[in-house]
C-alpha cells in the first residue's frame, strides 16, 4: 500500500481550516478566521461564525489542495471535526466534508476536536511517546490527559476545568482591563511591561486536599475584577501591565504545576502542551523551566498549529486510516458537547454522545 493522503476539515468555532497530511507529513495548512467579525462583540457570535464558514469553506479547501499540489481525486480520505463546538459551525464543516468525501469516493472520518489538538504535535515532533501527559489549554477547554495510543486506546481524563477555561479567563479579564478581544494575545502583550509580583492573585485548587488535576479559573477572574474595581473606586491609577503579568503568572503557575504533578504521579517522561493558550509566552516559558528541572521532555507545537486548524484534524484522520479504523457512516452527525473518550467521534442522529 502506497502513502495515504488525508484532507482534514476544522470548523468548530471561528476558524475554517483545511489541512493535508500524508503519513504524518504536513503537506498543506490553510486557515481563514472570522475573528475580526466577532471582535466588536467581545466574543464569538455563533451565527456569524457559521456564515463565515459557508463563505470560506470552498476557497480554503481549494487553497490547501493547491498548496499541496494535489487534486481532489488524489485524496485517500477526508477527516472532519464532528464535536465538540458550535452546532451551526460544526454542521457547515461536516456537510462540506461529506460532499468532498462522496465526490472523491473516499472514506470519511469523524474526529474529536481535542484529539486534533493532541495530534497537532505529531506534525512537528513525530509520533507521540506512549504514554504521555497532555495538557490542553484553549478558550473553551482546559484538560489534563493521559494518552497512550491516541487512535486505538481510550483517552484517560486526569482532570478538567470545573468552570471557566484558561483562555476564557484571559478573554474576560482582558475585557475588564480594557484590552481588545481575543484576550489571550492581548494579555500576553500587555504583560511584557508588567511585574508579575505586583499583584497577588490566587492559585485555584492548589491547596492540600484539593483535586490535584482539576482546574478552576472563575475565582481567579473574579479576583482580577475586584482588583480593578478597588483601584477605580479609590480613583487610583491602574497598572494594566502589572495586572496582565500577575494574571498570566497565576494561570501559567497552576497549569504547569498540575501538569508536572501528573507526570510524577504516572511516571511519565513527556509532557505535551497544546491548544490556543499554548501560544502564551509565559505558559511556554514556565513549562520549559519546570520540565527541565524535573527531567521531563516538553513538546509544544509551533504557534500556527496551537490554534484551531485543519492540519490537526488531518493528522488524526491519517492515524485512523493507517490503523485500519472503521470510517464514519454516511449519516454521521455532530455532537456539540462530546466528551473526549476516543479520537474518532462518529455520533449518529438520535444517539448523542456515541464515540467510536
Amino acid at each position: 500500500m502506497g502513502k495515504s493522503v488525508v484532507l482534514g476539515i476544522e470548523s468548530s468555532c471561528d476558524e475554517t481550516g483545511a489541512g493535508i497530511v500524508r503519513d504524518g507529513e504536513l503537506l498543506a495548512h490553510v486557515v481563514a478566521s472570522s475573528m475580526d467579525e466577532h471582535a466588536r462583540y467581545g466574543g464569538v457570535v455563533p451565527e456569524i461564525a457559521a456564515r463565515a464558514h459557508l463563505h470560506a469553506f470552498r476557497p480554503v479547501v481549494r487553497q490547501a489542495l493547491d498548496q499541496a499540489g494535489l487534486r481532489l481525486a488524489q485524496i485517500d480520505a477526508v477527516a472532519v471535526t464532528t464535536g465538540p463546538g458550535l452546532s451551526g459551525a460544526l454542521q457547515v464543516g461536516l456537510a462540506g466534508a461529506k460532499t468532498l468525501a462522496y465526490s472523491a469516493g473516499v472514506p470519511l472520518y469523524g474526529v474529536h476536536h481535542l484529539a486534533g489538538h493532541v495530534a497537532a504535535d505529531t506534525l512537528e515532533h513525530g509520533p507521540l511517546p506512549e504514554p504521555c501527559v497532555v495538557l490542553i489549554v484553549s478558550g473553551g477547554h482546559t484538560s489534563l490527559l493521559l494518552v497512550r495510543d491516541l487512535v486505538r486506546e481510550p483517552i484517560l481524563h486526569l482532570g478538567d476545568t470545573l468552570d471557566d477555561a484558561a483562555g476564557e479567563c484571559f478573554d474576560k479579564v482582558a475585557r475588564i482591563l480594557g484590552l481588545p478581544y481575543p484576550g489571550g494575545p492581548a494579555i500576553d502583550r500587555a504583560a511584557r511591561d508588567g511585574d508579575p509580583r505586583a499583584v497577588t492573585f490566587p492559585r485555584p485548587l492548589t491547596r492540600p486536599g484539593d483535586d490535584p488535576y482539576a482546574f478552576s479559573f472563575s475565582g481567579l477572574k473574579t479576583a482580577a475584577a475586584r482588583w480593578v474595581e478597588r483601584h477605580r473606586l479609590r480613583g487610583e491609577q491602574l497598572s494594566v501591565a502589572d495586572g496582565a503579568a500577575a494574571l498570566q503568572e497565576a494561570v501559567a503557575d497552576v497549569l504547569t504545576r498540575k501538569a508536572l504533578a501528573a507526570c510524577r504521579a504516572y511516571d511519565v517522561k513527556t509532557l505535551v502542551v497544546v491548544g490556543g493558550v499554548a501560544a502564551n509566552s509565559r505558559v511556554r516559558g514556565l513549562a520549559e523551566e519546570r520540565c527541565a528541572a524535573a527531567g521531563v521532555e516538553l513538546r509544544v507545537p509551533p504557534m500556527t498549529l496551537c490554534t484551531d486548524n485543519g492540519a490537526m484534524i488531518a493528522a488524526v484522520g491519517d492515524l485512523l486510516l493507517r490503523s485500519g479504523a472503521e470510517p464514519a457512516p454516511l449519516n454521521v452527525s455532530i455532537d456539540p458537547s462530546a466528551p473526549l473518550e476516543y479520537a474518532s467521534l462518529t455520533p449518529l442522529p438520535g444517539s448523542p454522545r456515541r464515540a467510536a
